[in-house]
């Protein structure tokens, strides 16, 4: 049973920085990708960043490109998402995201349908 653990958030002035995690357990597959959602009371969801764990490729919205940094610690089995230069717009609550990839759609970890999602956490960005 594949289980996410989220933690991190909180509040913060625009400008200013947050970084989550998320702790995974029972993935027993080596090529799956993971990645970062958000959504905002009234928006759709979005796809922020994504990683293919086994390897370096990364994806990021066009909205947070320069100011948010997904990486990884594989030791730990955790994915992180740094947020520099936070703005009100990045307010939502962030959902972390794993799904098994193949060899192909590893590479393109944006567009997999996740089915593995952790808690949420509440991000605030004041003005």
């Amino acid at each position: 049973q594949v289980q996410l653990v989220q933690s991190g958030g909180g509040s913060v002035q625009a400008g200013g920085s947050l970084r989550l995690s998320c702790a995974a357990s029972g993935y027993t597959s080596s090529n799956f990708c993971m990645g970062w959602f958000r959504q905002a009371p009234g928006k759709e969801r979005e796809g922020v960043a994504f990683v293919y764990t086994g390897g370096i490729d990364t994806y990021y919205a066009d909205s947070v490109k320069g100011r948010f940094t997904i990486s990884q610690d594989n030791a730990k089995s955790t994915l992180y998402l740094q947020m520099d230069s936070l703005k009100p717009e990045d307010t939502a609550m962030y959902y972390c995201a794993a799904e098994d990839c193949t060899y192909y759609s590893c590479s393109f970890c944006y567009t997999l349908n996740y089915n593995y999602w952790g808690q949420g956490t509440q991000v605030t960005v004041s003005s």
